[in-house]
């Protein structure tokens, strides 16, 4: 693609607006601005669209977000499914009510009934609602946890979960086929509204999100009597967490809940933290300043669209506050349902916990030790969502929790996304349930350590921005597929697995066989010890991420194996 005259087209083309070409005309003199929005379509990936606001082929506006509606009403057209409409939320990041507008005068100007939420909802929400409505496929307008200049666009089929393989490439195939703009269709509102194709979902689906989540707790009882004693604070960090998080711990008898009032509206420029991320501990800081002024138990943080969630909880030993990881916060709520469900009889047989190739590996021995199984899927939790579906379509195993290691993880089939909402529920259950027992979070989570390993996890990543940026990552990926280490931080490879060209490598025998899972440009080592380490390019973000993990005998020995295996992993990237 010619940047520059591309760029040239969009201030000659009579269908850009006078506001785009103001902004284009504001970057006329700046060469490399104008090739970073214009070297290339704003890449339509298997989840979907995330880029930075602007003008610009690569970038987020009205235009883009347009043309990739096109491309899936087209798929949806071309599979006869355009009669049970695509359900639409979005979140509280910059442009999302307007991108979100733009999506449903798209789909129903192609004659497809567009069922959008009126004001901004949880990401796990749009997973409920298309079901409930029987939609065929859902769309949400948010960028997740990323910085304020991003926005983006995640695509959900009928069964609740992000597309996935081949629907993903076929939308991708369909959506690039679009070449000229002049191929999108709009329409008005009203006539819209008059054609039965642009309909608002009422306050009822609220209600019936809340009573799923409500019917997934395991000691009711429990939450009532220690609800009022157990001390939370709580920040939805700006974003679409504070209504539906409020409402569901006041509802199951949780009353003594303390909102981080300058993070409780919603506020696309997030203004009091530089990164609305829970897994990033700046962001915490209001909210642990908060949680010492009324001596809180619990601190909770739900990124934008509340599909993740961090924790702190208080060391009833030291009065510190304690951050728990996404690999921790999911094993205290593992082993909860695990041992409550156990002790009440309705542990399915044939149960199933999903996780991720690169969360944390404590999840094996307490699957083990209940004998529930434990499958393994590529990083993302659609790969979740997806055994949720083959799960009911083969009836091979029932669904018990899904996590994974980014702060995400999925209680019940209500949705096929995850779910910080739910997530606080059963952690807050968890907390009272401990808090019954005489114990803290913090305690348990040392119970867990001590019974089943000291395993602890870490994560680097390398940002690579631009285009160069790009061909970094790939020569950096190419670079370690064509020249497997023997060792990583001192540590034996014992097992290589390529996902990209799908080989698992012995390096113990020397034989080869397949990985068991879809392609993917993903390089994961086995090491000595109970060590691992994996390799991939963020799919959301300009950056190559780099998971690590070990065992230890007890705290200070993971921490020092967790440190130099990550100086070992460093070394890769040079």
């Amino acid at each position: 693609m010619d940047a520059r005259k591309t760029y040239e087209s969009w201030l000659e083309d009579p269908y850009f607006d006078e506001d785009t070409k103001a902004e284009l005309r504001g970057i006329a003199g700046d060469a490399d601005e104008i090739g970073e929005r214009f070297y290339r379509d704003l890449e339509f990936g298997t989840g979907g669209l995330r880029g930075i606001i602007g003008a610009g082929t690569n970038r987020m506006n009205i235009y883009t977000v347009r043309k990739a509606t096109q491309g899936l009403a087209n798929y949806i057209i071309k599979e006869h499914a355009e009669k049970k409409g695509v359900a639409i939320a979005f979140d509280s990041r910059n442009m999302s009510p307007e991108f979100a507008q733009e999506v449903a005068l798209c789909l129903a100007a192609n004659g497809i009934r567009a069922y959008i939420f009126p004001s901004l909802r949880p990401t796990p929400m749009l997973s409920f609602a298309l079901r409930e409505l029987g939609c065929t496929a859902g769309i949400v307008v948010t960028a997740s946890h990323n910085p304020p200049e991003y926005n983006g666009y995640k695509v959900y089929w009928e069964d609740g979960a992000q597309i996935t393989f081949p629907k993903d490439r076929e939308i991708i195939g369909e959506v690039n086929a679009i070449t000229d703009y002049g191929q999108v269709k709009t329409m008005g509102q009203e006539a819209a509204e008059a054609a039965g194709l642009y309909q608002v979902i009422g306050p009822d689906m609220d209600d019936r999100y809340m009573e799923a989540l409500k019917k997934l707790a395991i000691h009711p009882e429990i939450m009532k009597e220690e609800g009022r004693d157990l001390n939370i604070v709580y920040t939805p960090l700006h974003g679409t967490g504070n209504l539906p998080v409020r409402r569901v711990l006041d509802e199951l008898g949780f009353t003594n809940v303390h909102v981080v009032e300058e993070q409780a509206l919603p506020d696309g420029d997030f203004p009091t933290v530089s990164y609305p991320n829970p897994e990033d501990k700046n962001a915490f800081s209001l909210a642990l300043k908060l949680a010492k002024e009324v001596d809180a138990d619990l601190v909770l943080a739900t990124d934008p669209d509340a599909d993740r969630l961090g924790v702190y909880a208080k060391d009833s030993h030291t009065g510190e506050y304690r951050s728990f990881t996404g690999n921790m916060s999911g094993m205290l709520i593992l082993e909860y349902i695990l041992s409550q469900r156990k002790a009440l009889g309705t542990l399915p047989e044939n149960g199933a916990v999903v996780t991720t190739i690169v969360s944390g590996k404590m999840a094996r021995e307490i699957t083990k030790a209940y004998h529930v199984d434990l499958i393994e899927t590529l990083t993302g939790f659609k790969y979740i969502g997806e055994q949720i579906k083959f799960f009911e379509q083969n009836h091979e195993h029932e669904y018990v929790f899904g996590y994974e290691e980014s702060y995400g993880c999925l209680v019940g089939t209500h949705a096929r996304d995850k779910d910080a909402v739910v997530a606080v529920m059963a952690l807050c259950e968890a907390a009272a349930f401990c808090k019954h027992q005489g114990i803290t979070l913090c305690d348990k989570m040392k119970e867990l350590f001590d019974t089943y390993g000291y395993y602890k996890e870490g994560l680097c990543t390398v940002t690579l921005k631009g285009q160069d940026g790009a061909k970094k990552i790939a020569s950096m990926m190419e670079g370690i597929r064509g020249n497997v280490p023997k060792t990583v931080g001192g540590l034996a490879v014992t097992q290589f697995r390529d996902y990209k060209e799908d080989v698992l490598l012995d390096c113990v025998n020397g034989t080869k066989t397949v990985t068991g899972l879809p392609r993917s440009n993903v390089l994961y080592f086995e090491l000595e010890g109970g060590a691992w380490c994996c390799i991939r390019p963020s799919g959301t973000e300009p950056k190559i991420k780099f998971y690590i993990g070990v065992k230890g005998i007890d705290d200070v020995d993971a921490e020092k194996k967790l440190a130099e295996l990550t100086e070992g992993v460093k070394a890769l990237a040079r």
